[in-house]
């Protein structure tokens, strides 16, 4: 065993250092050599070493560097080293985290994280906390501590009952609110065309004089953080509508919500914390490995009484068990390289990684708007938004990019123009990676 985790070990480790130098996208050759993997399931064993070698050979070369600084795609983050070895550890203890008997150490680090999470965040600190796979489960789990409380107040067990026969529930959402938010809304049996849609302001803000009205439980969701533009919803003003009109409130903040964290940008997220619910991904700014959402709720009874399950084999302790805040009992122990990457970065390093890649957003703004090319967003956060001229002029710069692998952002549709957005959000990315996928973003509108 030692000797296999030291050859995946060396593997990673020139894998991570070669990043520098290589295209972010697989080359044509790397993709062919992928047809080696379609084969028949081999009939005799093989051994672990000839598994890895081939996984290494074949592997490698062919993945997206999503882990190194030039990925400027789907506001993805890298993978801090803290967090890198805390997983391969954690991968070695192959803890369940569903129940304290079966970790401790899982479910002790849960419960530290935790605390940690709603600090740095400047949430409540009675909130419960649930560590789930991405930005949609935390929505899911969130929602449905929601769907559950807005119910109980109107006298009906939807975990007991179901929806069929429940009192309505109005939900109401932002036009340009996350896709992830409808799928969650969705799987909850809410509806992903029911809504009731809000406008927003040129920068992706829902507006709160446009705010409907509606009769009975209701559900209203906003956004820290507009994919697109990075702008935030005016939080307090949000919050004193929903109070008014006594709908629970969610708030979306994939990536937005860890703007709290930095004292440059937490005056984005004023009012946020008045909110019942929060969804985040740690797997974006916070840089731990795939997958990794997390869902708040003020009241941990909602949520408790949403996901907890019961059988005879279960023990349920004097500790927190968080297989009652969650939809899994079998699930990774996430909250393992959560604690790694907070402990590593403290509240200063935590700071620092968002203003950083904030001013590195800011700088790309600056060359690519002094090219005479068009930004089309204000760029509050991490976020930007260009165009090169009309749209297919815009995709052909994108497609140019993409090919030649210096650096990789996507295209995206903004309030009817085409444009590229540029995500930054990885700890990796340097002063260099920069000025030189800058350089290659303008050598490829000039052509």
């Amino acid at each position: 065993m030692e000797d296999l985790l030291s050859r995946a070990a060396s593997a990673a480790a020139r894998y991570l250092e070669g990043l520098d130098e290589r295209r972010v996208t697989p080359t044509d050759e790397a993709i062919r050599h992928l047809s080696e993997l379609n084969e028949p399931l081999p009939e005799q064993p093989t051994s672990a070493e000839a598994v890895l070698e081939m996984l290494d050979r074949i592997g490698s070369p062919a993945t997206v560097a999503t882990a190194g600084g030039r990925f400027f795609g789907f506001v993805v983050g890298g993978c801090l080293p803290a967090a890198l070895a805390a997983n391969w550890l954690a991968g070695a203890w192959d803890q369940i985290a569903g129940l304290y008997v079966a970790t401790p150490i899982g479910a002790t680090l849960e419960e530290v994280s935790l605390r940690w999470l709603l600090d740095v965040l400047r949430l409540p600190p009675e909130c419960g906390g649930a560590f789930v796979t991405g930005a949609t489960m935390a929505s899911f789990t969130a929602l449905a501590a929601a769907r559950h409380a807005v119910l109980e107040q109107a006298g009906w067990d939807v975990e007991a009952k179901g929806l069929v026969g429940a009192p309505p529930i109005a939900i109401v959402l932002s036009e340009d609110a996350h896709p992830s938010v409808l799928k969650a809304l969705g799987l909850l049996g809410l509806g992903r065309e029911t809504a009731l849609r809000v406008p927003v302001d040129g920068q992706g803000r829902m507006r709160p004089d446009a705010f409907p009205s509606w009769r009975g439980p209701a559900i209203v969701c906003m956004q820290c953080g507009n994919v697109n533009s990075g702008a935030f919803d005016p939080a307090a003003e949000i919050c004193a509508i929903a109070r008014e009109r006594g709908a629970w409130l969610h708030v979306d903040g994939a990536f937005g919500l860890w703007a709290a964290a930095s004292p440059a940008y937490a005056h984005l997220v004023a009012g946020v914390a008045g909110a019942d619910s929060w969804a985040t991904d740690a797997h974006k700014w916070l840089n731990v490995p795939y997958d990794s959402g997390l869902a708040f709720v003020r009241q941990a009874r909602h949520l408790n009484r949403a996901m907890s399950l019961a059988a005879a084999y279960l023990p349920q302790g004097e500790h927190r068990e968080p297989s009652q805040f969650v939809p899994e009992l079998s699930r990774r122990a996430r909250g393992i390289e959560i604690w790694a990457v907070l402990r590593s970065l403290g509240r200063a390093g935590l700071a620092d990684l968002i203003e950083r890649t904030c001013g590195h957003a800011r700088r790309f703004a600056e060359g690519l708007r002094a090219a005479g090319y068009e930004i089309l967003n204000e760029v509050v956060l991490n976020q930007v938004l260009v165009a090169f001229g009309d749209a297919a002029a815009t995709r052909l710069v994108i497609g140019r990019i993409q090919r030649e692998g210096v650096c990789w952002c996507g295209e995206t549709n903004w309030q009817g123009r085409v444009a590229m957005r540029i995500s930054v959000c990885s700890w990796a990315t340097t002063d260099r990676d920069v000025e030189r996928s800058l350089t290659s973003m303008l050598a490829a509108a000039k052509a």
